[in-house]
């Protein structure tokens, strides 16, 4: 049986969605006869709480010299990246001369606004994969490609000093050394420094049955219970919270050395909630399966009367989550004509496992489809008030979270 990647005990699956590609693999024909599978199964440990997956990948697959997703891409993601950074700026960097570290750091979306404030704030990112730590450095954001762990955190420290403050967006929760992670936070933060991240919330995803967040990358689905569990751990505690609308519902969380810094009510608060939510409850998750798969035959009978009726369907996207959604659910290129993508990468190649051909943003625009399943649902409200010419046209998009719908 699996063992807890927290606590070490035994867990067992409360949901398997079969076998799986890599959620970012998007590949050429001649690719598709070797590609790589797993197990794609989730569980919650009894003990930890942690909400985890239970057959891992390993992360050299995941993250290397051709990662696919690049965060600037999307205007929505970068300006919530430079309120991200000013919140930081404001609220915690009380210190003179201070040091930002980000884990994670992408092509330096985040890191470049404390490069380039008041004449630049002394600052590191840390990011394994060559081709965006690249596109990071080109913006003037001083950037190690390498992942985080104890060895990394000493030569930063070495050289650099404390941190003021280590920051994270949606990476945490891709780290399965966590405990790594966790000592090379003790090892780099200053005696009254900060560890500010922000993950997608399992809150939101069991909410609003958002099941696609759930693929290779994610090895972990945060709660505040979870958390705290493995902060106690090293002397470390949530002192603050703040919800965010990113990535379909995520939680930014602020953590510090033990009586360091004060507990904010919101955070007992929080955790009342997600007792009377019962996320830490078997039957949660129970009811968790059920829903998804009433989701995915609801979206496979939708997509499957509209080509019956003899409609052309695209999807919007070429999304990670994409790939947890095609390959669960059945749906190929009988089903979807093509997923449009504004990522140099990911165009003309095929998506993972289902290999539904991925083309350039302008083959959407040239003949608009009369329905587009829109994989990209996090940003749907950026890409509707966008796409008024597809809509004028009497085209409807199809979004699936919280619910499977025809968009009016």
């Amino acid at each position: 049986m699996p063992q807890c990647l927290i606590c070490q005990n035994a867990i067992e699956p409360f949901m398997s969605f079969g076998k799986m590609p890599i959620a970012n693999g998007f590949l050429r024909p001649e690719d598709f006869g070797g590609e790589f599978v797993f197990d794609l199964k989730v569980g919650c440990c009894e003990r930890c709480h942690m909400v985890q997956l239970t057959e891992l990948v390993d992360p050299a697959k995941l993250f290397h010299e051709n990662y696919a997703y690049f965060s600037s891409i999307s205007t929505r993601m970068a300006e919530h990246f430079r309120c991200y950074a000013q919140a930081v700026r404001d609220e915690y960097l009380k210190t003179p001369d201070p040091l930002v570290v980000e884990i994670g750091s992408n092509d330096g979306i985040m890191l470049q606004h404390f490069a380039k404030a008041g004449g630049g704030t002394r600052h590191v990112g840390i990011e394994p994969s060559a081709n965006v730590a690249e596109a990071a450095r080109k913006k003037g954001v001083n950037t190690l490609c390498r992942f985080f762990n104890e060895e990394t955190a000493k030569g930063v420290r070495t050289e650099y000093g404390p941190a003021d403050a280590v920051l994270g967006a949606n990476v945490v929760c891709h780290l399965p050394n966590i405990h790594s992670v966790l000592k090379g936070l003790e090892i780099l933060l200053g005696p009254k420094g900060l560890f500010i991240f922000e993950e997608p919330y399992l809150g939101d995803i069991i909410e609003k049955t958002s099941y696609d967040q759930i693929y290779d990358e994610h090895y972990f689905y945060f709660c505040l219970h979870s958390l705290a569990n493995l902060f106690k751990q090293y002397g470390m505690e949530i002192v603050n919270i703040m919800p965010q609308n990113t990535h379909g519902g995520s939680m930014r969380y602020v953590v510090a050395r033990c009586g360091t810094w004060p507990v904010q009510p919101v955070v007992g608060e929080r955790c009342a909630k997600e007792v009377t939510l019962g996320l830490m409850e078997p039957a949660s998750f129970g009811r968790f399966r059920r829903n998804v798969e009433r989701s995915r035959d609801q979206l496979l009978s939708l997509l499957e009367g509209l080509r019956r009726r003899g409609k052309r369907i695209t999807a919007y996207g070429a999304t990670s989550k994409s790939t947890t959604v095609t390959n669960y659910c059945g749906i190929g290129p009988e089903l979807i004509e093509f997923i449009s993508d504004t990522t140099p990468g990911k165009q003309r190649r095929f998506s993972p496992g289902a290999h539904i051909p991925v083309v350039p943003y302008e083959r959407f625009k040239e003949a608009y489809p009369d329905y587009a399943l829109l994989f990209a649902w996090n940003h749907g409200e950026e890409i509707v008030a966008r796409e008024t010419a597809f809509t004028a046209t009497g085209g409807r998009f199809i979004s699936y979270v919280p619910n499977v719908r025809v968009q009016a």
